[in-house]
């Protein structure tokens, strides 16, 4: 059996992320808070408590790796990956038409 994995819109998740900041005063943690929130929005309480980490970490309030950032690392590691497969592919050919070429020299 499959679990189904629900997408909720960046303004509901923007939305409960800022009713969980501007509400925790209200209850006696943050986890109160965040399960509270997350029963009203319909999403799990670790889920929306992820979603309040991120937003501390990308506004720089929490120590971690922004998403802006993170997103550049995985673009440029994702650009290493297809250069160095580049790179391999000419190396191969050049090795191949290397041997091509010293099989066709004419024999004096």
């Amino acid at each position: 059996m499959k679990k189904e994995v629900k997408q909720y819109s960046e303004e509901v998740r923007e939305r409960a992320v800022r009713m969980v900041l501007e509400h925790s005063k209200e209850y006696p943690s943050r986890w109160a808070a965040v399960c509270s929130v997350a029963s009203k929005i319909g999403c799990s309480a670790p889920t929306l408590h992820e979603w309040v980490k991120r937003r501390e970490i990308d506004q720089g309030a929490r120590a971690g790796v922004p998403t802006e950032v993170a997103e550049k690392l995985k673009a440029m590691e994702r650009e290493i990956r297809e250069l160095r497969q580049a790179n391999e592919i000419l190396r191969k050919a050049s090795a191949y038409f290397a041997m091509a070429e010293l099989d066709r020299r004419p024999k004096a």
